[in-house]
């Protein structure tokens, strides 16, 4: 709970240019995943390009200096266009990110707003 209320002091400056990922971020090895009791509740099953695992995703929009602009927590199963909604309500210009992002529906929705979601060419998940 501090950590989120440091971040979220220690924000950047809305440039008009962002980019947004999201990794994944593991509770435990796993083979042990059906005895973990930590995040019981919390924690779901993803899976990427890399396999699968057990605990959340962390999806971060960052400007072109690399200032953090926003995060968010989720479980590891959440659809990456989920909570890009919440997270960009404050941005204004162009969004990055990958084939993991984008989707007509949430274009047209951050379009109305006046930030336009594009296609970045590079590594996906």
């Amino acid at each position: 709970m501090l950590l989120c209320c440091f971040l979220h002091t220690r924000t950047g400056e809305i440039t008009g240019i962002s980019f947004i990922d999201s990794t994944p971020i593991n509770v435990c090895h796993n083979c042990r995943a059906h005895s973990h009791r930590v995040f019981k509740g919390l924690v779901k099953w993803g899976k990427n390009s890399v396999g699968w695992h057990f605990g959340f995703k962390l999806h971060l929009i960052i400007n072109d200096s690399g200032e953090l602009l926003a995060f968010s927590l989720t479980p590891a199963n959440v659809d990456d266009r989920k909570p890009v909604p919440d997270m960009t309500k404050d941005l204004i210009g162009k969004l990055f990110g990958d084939r993991g992002y984008i989707s007509q529906k949430l274009f047209e929705q951050l379009y109305e707003r006046g930030l336009e979601n594009e296609k970045s060419f590079g590594k996906t998940d």
